[in-house]
């Protein structure tokens, strides 16, 4: 959907603090943003997000998991998205399908085509027009969680580290499986530099759906 860009990563790829950067950037630059996340970003989102990512919940199955992220991206996306689209707002969002297909999907070995087949049930077809994939190795992005006191700790985090190495094969097939849609930034590279990076990225997509 027009005006509609998300960002995607494996943990620690520095996606909050770039999305945030990002939306001061626009902002100044005359554009009407709405900054958000998934899951959560409104109430009921946000106490589902708390449910699926307790780190006390590891007993948690996998299709529980990803149902419990599809119903969460229904009300985020009713409640909040899609009003603000309508307002001819950008809305900027940490997070989306693409994080159920690479986590559960392919890491949790549901399938690729089945979460996606749950989360159309979900979205209906509303997809974003833009996704920013923020790639790191793993390794890296689990050192920098491990250095960031201020960090939320959840669930994920448990996980071993063969667990993040899939989710990030699943990236890689999906940039594969979207190439018009999904563009890779190195976020391994210094904030300001993936900053300016992905804004590029934005504000040409901007232009060519202005041009549109």
């Amino acid at each position: 959907m027009k005006g509609f860009i998300t960002i995607e990563g494996g943990e620690g790829a520095g996606k909050t603090t770039v999305l945030e950067l990002l939306d001061e950037r626009l902002t100044e630059l005359g554009y009407d943003v709405l900054l958000t996340r998934e899951p959560g970003g409104i109430s009921i989102s946000e106490q589902i997000r708390e449910i699926i990512l307790h780190p006390d919940h590891t007993e948690m199955e996998k299709r529980t998991e990803a149902l419990l992220y599809a119903a969460a991206r229904r009300q985020h996306l009713v409640q909040k998205v899609l009003p603000a689209l309508q307002e001819g707002k950008i809305v900027l969002c940490d997070r989306f399908i693409d994080s159920s297909l690479a986590y559960q999907g392919y890491a949790r070995e549901i399938g690729i085509d089945e979460v996606w087949m749950i989360n159309q049930f979900a979205i209906e077809s509303c997809m974003p027009s833009l996704t920013l994939y923020f790639d790191i190795e793993p390794e890296k992005g689990l050192k920098r969680i491990a250095l960031n006191n201020e960090r939320e700790k959840n669930r994920l985090d448990l996980e071993k580290l063969a667990f993040h190495k899939k989710v990030y094969k699943g990236y890689q097939l999906l940039l594969e499986r979207f190439p018009d849609r999904m563009k890779k930034i190195n976020a391994e590279e210094e904030m300001e530099k993936v900053t300016t990076n992905a804004l590029h990225s934005i504000l040409a997509h901007l232009k060519k759906e202005e041009e549109q």
